[in-house]
């Protein structure tokens, strides 16, 4: 089996209203000096099999077909 952690983050420059509640929330809650929040995905994936090269391979073409919205996203790929 192989392991992946699959995160994916809005693009720098993408507005990102939940990142700013979670920022405003925050604040009220009394947490006071947090400057910026993003808001992302993460993904845990388990594949079957032990080649990691076609596994990358096949996790990017998830990431571009479903997991992420390459328009406005970036994502990064750990494989474990």
């Amino acid at each position: 089996m192989i392991k992946a952690r699959i995160t994916v983050t809005l693009k720098n420059g993408v507005l990102d209203p939940q990142g700013k509640a979670i920022e405003h929330a925050l604040d009220a809650l009394g947490f006071d000096g947090v400057g910026s929040v993003r808001q992302g995905k993460v993904f845990d994936l388990q594949l079957e099999g032990t080649d990691k090269v076609k596994a990358e391979a096949q996790i990017t073409a998830m990431c571009e077909k479903l997991l992420a919205n390459t328009v406005i996203e970036n994502y990064a790929v750990e494989i474990g």
